[in-house]
């Protein structure tokens, strides 16, 4: 997998490649932080389901706060429902980490907008823990749903996939990483059954460019 940020509004995504596509064990996961810019904010909470067969195991998840060594700010206090004193007596991401590798083990990983925010935030911790990344592909679903869609002008967000495919999230949390898990693999599941209506049985993406998320103006400061 490689990502190439060629503008603000845009990235370029290559070498992306899944042989049967449909006979894997799925793990999708989500990311709550103190911020949306992956460079300086931190990791407040892991959660993940397991998907196979088209079905989301619920009752078999990972859920954990993640200690933030720099404070959450208001706004994302009362976007997430986490609170800085919350992290008081959080494991630190170490601790967690380990956990969530166990979890994820022989599973292809599946994420929404991962590759601007959730892969490289991982990434970056990894590096400063002297972690291993995790070594399992990982797939986000706005390329693999842009791959399909090549045309549509809109930012391939999560509110509109949920338009999209008349996803019912019922009473499902949002801004919860394991509530936004929930979401994203009900999503998946319908590009999945797109890709097998087509008859895509091997995942190749090579110069797809997709278009990056929007920051709200609580991340910048202004209002």
């Amino acid at each position: 997998m490689q990502i190439s940020y060629l503008s603000k509004d845009e990235y370029r995504v290559s070498d992306v490649q899944l042989s049967n596509l449909h006979d894997h064990k799925f793990c999708v996961f989500d990311f709550e932080g103190t911020g949306i810019h992956f460079e300086t904010e931190c990791i407040t909470q892991i959660g993940a389901v397991l998907v196979e067969d088209s079905s989301i195991h619920t009752t078999c998840a990972f859920n954990s706060l993640v200690r933030s060594p720099k404070p959450i700010p208001p706004a994302i206090e009362e976007l997430t429902g986490i609170t800085n004193q919350d992290m008081w007596n959080t494991p630190t991401f170490p601790e967690v980490y380990e956990n969530f590798i166990l979890f994820t083990r022989d599973t292809v990983l599946v994420t929404q907008a991962g590759y601007e925010y959730d892969v490289p935030l991982l990434e970056k911790y990894c590096r400063e823990h002297q972690l291993p990344m995790l070594p399992n592909p990982i797939l986000d679903t706005k390329a693999l749903f842009t791959y399909l869609h090549p045309d549509i002008p809109d930012v391939i967000s999560t509110d509109f996939l949920i338009r999209y495919y008349a996803i019912d999230i019922g009473d499902v949390k949002r801004h919860d990483a394991l509530g936004d898990c929930t979401i994203i693999g009900k999503i998946f599941i319908e590009i999945m059954e797109e890709y097998k209506e087509r008859a895509i049985k091997d995942l190749q993406i090579n110069n797809l460019h997709v278009k990056r998320f929007i920051i709200p103006g609580m991340y910048l400061g202004d209002g």
